[in-house]
């Protein structure tokens, strides 16, 4: 993979709730969910933090599980958000969400 930036961010989109939140997209909003996926395998860290399109940001609001000191929320879709964790160079996907405020715990 010449084409990928040194440290580049891999992805684990291999958790359950992750999987069932996508499938149950329909065809066009999965299609945007992984035009998202692919724009992040061409990047590394750093950019992901700054993308503005991405809106990167650690979720407080929310109890963390034992063994996890952050989750994130980006901008999956134009309409809906994703949560991830970092742990390494992955992005391990937890879930997508149907609107914003459910990413942040709020309904």
């Amino acid at each position: 993979m010449a084409n990928l930036p040194s440290h580049s961010v891999k992805l684990d989109i291999n958790n359950p709730e992750f999987l069932k939140s996508l499938l149950e997209l329909d065809k066009n909003e999965r299609g945007r969910v992984l035009a998202t996926l692919q724009k992040l395998l061409k990047l590394s860290w750093d950019p992901v933090y700054k993308d503005q399109g991405l809106e990167w940001e650690k979720i407080s609001s929310v109890r963390l599980p034992a063994g996890i000191d952050a989750v994130y929320s980006l901008r999956i879709t134009q309409a809906r958000r994703a949560s991830a964790m970092r742990d390494g160079e992955f992005m391990r996907f937890l879930k997508v969400y149907p609107d914003h405020d459910s990413t942040y715990g709020k309904t």
